[in-house]
């Protein structure tokens, strides 16, 4: 098997595994006792907050688990809104975010709260004058996605922070896609509240944490016991948690590394691709773009055939978001970013992971032509 889908999820890293072996089986204490069996667990969960916590420039106590990037999301849209609400009733996000944001919007619409959509240009960037233009004096929140997770956009975090700083607007991002990729510093940045989910970095699934900058009393979304100091209920995955904090910390010291090599075999495909193949075009900013992301179209092919082919010869690439990939519609980041008619179904989205070999480039853009002839000339 090819594995070009590294946006959807990642393998659980080895280091990862073995670290948490220990958890499901001798050290399987509740992190609430307080005697030392579950001590030992609390113990190596607070070291997983501080590991994450110093990638993102930020204080282990303003990490806070949760199950993963929707949980976050939801619960910085959700709980923002709901203690924001006698100060503005106004949101600001964009059109191409992930649907736990836009549905989450959605949602706050239908209890009385306005929000404004910001388009995007044909590479999937917002405007930032568009964004000044759109601050009122009830803005309470501005969500900006990090990096789209369709086409690989990295959006200008830096001076969107700036923007909502200046105005006294809480910015939240959703990192998912942009953890482990892009360097991030909440500080630096202006953020105040950021989503991550583990499973996108080599780490399990049903992990991530949400970054909440301190003196923000962020309400609970989750109602219960009192952990996470008593903002978010439940009982700690404690082998979930210890292996997402050694995935990032793996990610952490590889950082440099990975980049470099996913940029060099993300640039040698798509060079190949558009030399190679005609009719075909790519999606997204190529200057502001995650390393390992190549959004591309293909004039007069149905996407979905041919990821059929491919995965007949066992090659695994995606039509776009894998949470949306039973929709039979053309994407809503594709309509966006204003992808013409005759090439818009004829998507696929190829992530790389720092696996991933370039003899197993070479297979897929062997097998990918041979199916694009196939499909368009039926032999």
């Amino acid at each position: 098997m090819i594995y070009l889908d590294h946006a959807a999820t990642t393998g659980v890293h080895p280091e990862v595994l073995l670290e948490m072996l220990p958890f499901f089986k001798d050290v399987y204490g509740n992190p609430s006792g307080i005697y030392e069996f579950g001590k030992d667990a609390k113990e190596m969960m607070e070291r997983s907050r501080a590991q994450l916590a110093k990638t993102i420039g930020a204080k282990p106590e303003e990490i806070f688990f949760t199950s993963g990037g929707t949980e976050a999301d939801n619960w910085a849209l959700l709980k923002t809104s709901e203690q924001k609400k006698e100060q503005g009733r106004h949101i600001i996000t964009s059109q191409i975010e992930h649907h736990a944001i836009l549905r989450t919007c959605a949602h706050l619409e239908k209890n009385g709260y306005e929000v404004t959509y910001l388009p995007v240009d044909r590479e999937g960037m917002i405007s930032l004058e568009a964004l000044e233009q759109a601050v009122r004096k009830d803005t309470i929140l501005i969500s900006i996605m990090y990096a789209n997770n369709e086409i690989g956009t990295v959006q200008p975090v830096r001076e969107i922070g700036k923007i909502a700083k200046k105005n006294n607007i809480l910015f939240h991002t959703d990192a998912v896609q942009a953890y482990m990729h892009e360097k991030i510093n909440v500080s630096e940045e202006g953020i105040d509240l950021l989503s991550v989910s583990g499973h996108k970095f080599g780490g399990p699934k049903g992990t991530g944490f949400l970054y909440v900058r301190d003196g923000i009393m962020l309400p609970p979304l989750l109602h219960g016991g009192g952990q996470e100091k008593n903002r978010r209920a439940g009982t700690e995955n404690v082998a979930g948690i210890i292996g997402m904090g050694k995935a990032s910390a793996i990610g952490e010291k590889n950082f440099e590394k990975n980049h470099e090599k996913l940029s060099g075999m993300r640039d040698y495909l798509i060079k190949r691709l558009q030399t190679e193949i005609e009719g075909c075009r790519l999606n997204g900013s190529m200057k502001h773009r995650l390393d390992g992301n190549i959004n591309i179209s293909f004039e007069g092919v149905e996407g979905e055939a041919l990821l059929l082919l491919l995965d007949m010869a066992g090659i695994c690439v995606s039509s776009g978001s894998a949470c949306n990939s039973s929709s039979k519609s053309a994407s809503y980041v594709l309509q966006a970013v204003k992808v013409p008619e005759t090439y818009i179904r004829g998507t696929i989205r190829i992530t790389l992971g720092a696996e991933n070999t370039m003899e197993e480039l070479a297979v897929f853009m062997e097998h990918l032509k041979e199916d694009i002839r196939y499909l368009r000339n039926g032999n």
